[in-house]
């Protein structure tokens, strides 16, 4: 019975050794600092955005089709009754969430490239505006981040003024993608959609349209900035029609976000890209980022570059009901120098040298 209770003491003791071994070892290991949980909060930020925009679509198309299918068929017949019946509500207004673009992942967002909005004139709460956002990139980051979050705070540097963001058109017909591009404050590209935002709801909004479009991200590359504008005049006319002053914005370091495997004007990968982007309304490019556990690694994660974005100066147009086309080119013309004299101006403030030009096609 002694030897027992001995070895059972011997166990208990050693037990009670191991525990408190363990932990010291757990207390020696450094725990996360503050700074290492901000960061790790970026990366999550970024890598749900990231998602959203490429999977959210077509993950919850597929879902959809896929409950068609179960028990579980009422919600997306229901789904689709409510889409053919909110059909038009993208291009009338939207559903935009002011608590939504609030949201503190934004801020986290922000912090991770870092994002910086740039001021250089007032916008009356008299006027509306059209503001050309430039250059698209893969993913218009700077766009998005400026225009559509609050994270940047452009309510508090043009008081009165609503922003708003124009995308494809394509992107509102997918299921759950809609509802959340809408809630955000983004619209179609469509003249419908432009037109109400310019007329329907007062003065004091700011449509931001990234004009270079699809067509564009397909010559984005760091060190070249190459804008596809010479022919894109549509804006112009819209801005005429509806008197809403032009604004020209560039966003430095838009491009040094992801690497692209750029193919040659001519080659048969790129007559396929332009082929796939006039049926789609979108390019597809060949791109990569960083990993999400290393930045030396490659994903679909954006470098973490800085963007700054200025807002220049406006440009007064008049309203025209029906623009004649010297008077779309002429507008045209001075809204292209507006555009070149603001990256000129701020092109060594934010990491360009003084021999970088402003490439326009």
């Amino acid at each position: 019975m002694k030897t027992i209770i001995a070895a059972c003491s011997q166990n208990l003791s050693g037990s009670r050794a191991s525990i408190q071994t363990a932990l010291r070892t757990l207390l020696a290991v450094p725990w996360p600092s503050q700074r290492d949980i901000g960061s790790a909060l970026q990366l999550l930020a970024v890598l749900q955005w990231v998602l959203s925009f490429l999977l959210l679509g077509i993950v919850s198309l597929l879902l959809l089709i896929y409950l068609l299918f179960t028990s579980l068929w009422l919600i997306p017949v229901l789904y689709l009754a409510w889409i053919i019946f909110d059909w038009d509500t993208p291009e009338k207004g939207g559903r935009r969430l002011s608590c939504l673009r609030r949201w503190t992942v934004w801020k986290h967002f922000r912090d991770y490239f870092p994002v910086k909005l740039v001021k250089t004139h007032d916008l009356s709460p008299s006027h509306n505006y059209i503001i050309g956002s430039h250059p698209h990139g893969i993913l218009c980051v700077g766009a998005f981040c400026n225009f559509i979050t609050g994270s940047t705070g452009f309510e508090e540097l043009f008081p009165g003024i609503r922003s708003f963001l124009t995308t494809l058109a394509g992107n509102f017909r997918l299921p759950l993608f809609r509802e959340y591009l809408m809630s955000g404050g983004l619209f179609p590209v469509t003249r419908r959609a432009i037109g109400y935002l310019l007329s329907q709801k007062g003065t004091g909004n700011a449509v931001a349209i990234v004009i270079g479009g699809a067509a564009e991200s397909l010559s984005c590359r760091p060190g070249v900035t190459t804008l596809i504008l010479k022919n894109r005049k549509g804006f112009v006319r819209m801005a005429l029609r509806h008197g809403a002053f032009l604004v020209p914005s560039f966003s430095f370091g838009e491009n040094d976000l992801f690497r692209q495997v750029v193919f040659e004007e001519g080659s048969w990968m790129r007559s396929i890209q332009r082929r796939f982007q006039k049926m789609m309304g979108f390019a597809p490019c060949l791109f990569y980022g960083r990993g999400l556990t290393s930045c030396r690694s490659r994903g679909l994660l954006p470098y973490a570059r800085p963007i700054t974005t200025v807002v220049g100066e406006p440009l007064a147009v008049p309203k025209v009901e029906n623009p004649s086309r010297e008077l779309v080119d002429r507008y045209h013309e001075l809204y292209i120098r507006a555009l070149l004299k603001l990256f000129n101006e701020n092109k060594t403030k934010y990491g360009l040298s003084e021999s970088d030009e402003l490439h326009i096609l």
